[in-house]
């Protein structure tokens, strides 16, 4: 199938590994013309260099912290000024830590907000412009299966990603009428470095995994590609009557009805 992506601009956030770089990989498979950020300068023109070799399409790689206003409002000017548009945003940030509630402090609730929630905030607003410009666009959010069914200890992370499910589904009635749809991609568990945060303290890392497994009727635990393939989809032609929603990739894992 032809997604239609040929030469449409996608900003790729955290990138350098995990779900971005899948999700950046795939973009660049179907065509687009992908600007992926990262803190980390190093690892992300690591991964440019490997995208671009793997598809034969260019990549360019404008390290930024997401948390940091001044350095997001500058990574989105500067792929605009390079490629004249903006077509798809990818929001990602690495999670807040885990632990119980009664362990968080007022600071750290607050740098979960920034990172996670105030972020993706930013950027939507920032690219808005261009995908006005443009007569359309793809916003797609990296969240949390915590916001479908609950996820021990994670209470910071799915207080922020919920708010991000509304927020998205604001936007997506806001931004309809200009053609920009806002969707949502609540991961399960995908095999990340992030994954290993999950695990109860003390567990044998391969035995965690059995344990998790167990609770998952795929049987296994998620590829990083595989969640890549549901955002080329979303970000494509095809997926323009998509909008306002949050899909789950998590082999079934969740319980909820809705």
């Amino acid at each position: 199938m032809d997604l239609k992506l040929k030469d449409k601009v996608a900003i790729v956030l955290a990138a350098s590994k995990g779900l971005g770089k899948a999700s950046a990989l795939a973009l660049s498979a179907e065509g687009a013309k992908v600007v992926i950020s990262s803190r980390n300068a190093d690892e992300l023109n690591k991964t440019a260099a490997e995208i671009q070799q793997q598809t034969g399409n260019e990549v360019i790689a404008i390290p930024a912290d997401i948390s940091i206003a001044e350095q997001i409002i500058t990574l989105i000017k500067k792929t605009a000024d390079i490629f004249g548009r903006i077509d798809i945003l990818l929001n990602n940030a690495g999670g807040p830590p885990f632990d119980k509630f009664e362990n968080f402090d007022d600071e750290q609730w607050r740098k979960a907000f920034e990172l996670s929630l105030l972020s993706f905030a930013r950027t939507s607003r920032q690219v808005l412009p261009y995908m006005q410009r443009a007569g359309g666009g793809r916003i797609i959010n990296i969240i949390s299966g915590s916001v479908k069914s609950v996820l021990n200890n994670a209470v910071l992370s799915t207080s922020m990603r919920m708010g991000v499910v509304g927020m998205a589904k604001l936007m997506a009635d806001e931004f309809g009428p200009y053609h920009i749809t806002v969707n949502n991609i609540a991961p399960g568990l995908i095999l990340t470095d992030r994954i290993q945060e999950t695990f109860p303290k003390g567990m044998d890392k391969d035995q965690a995994l059995k344990e998790k497994t167990k609770a998952i009727p795929a049987g296994r635990i998620g590829k990083p590609e595989e969640l890549g393939a549901l955002v080329a989809f979303l970000a494509s032609a095809q997926a323009a009557y998509i909008s306002g929603t949050t899909i789950q990739v998590d082999g079934g894992a969740s319980r909820g009805i809705f």
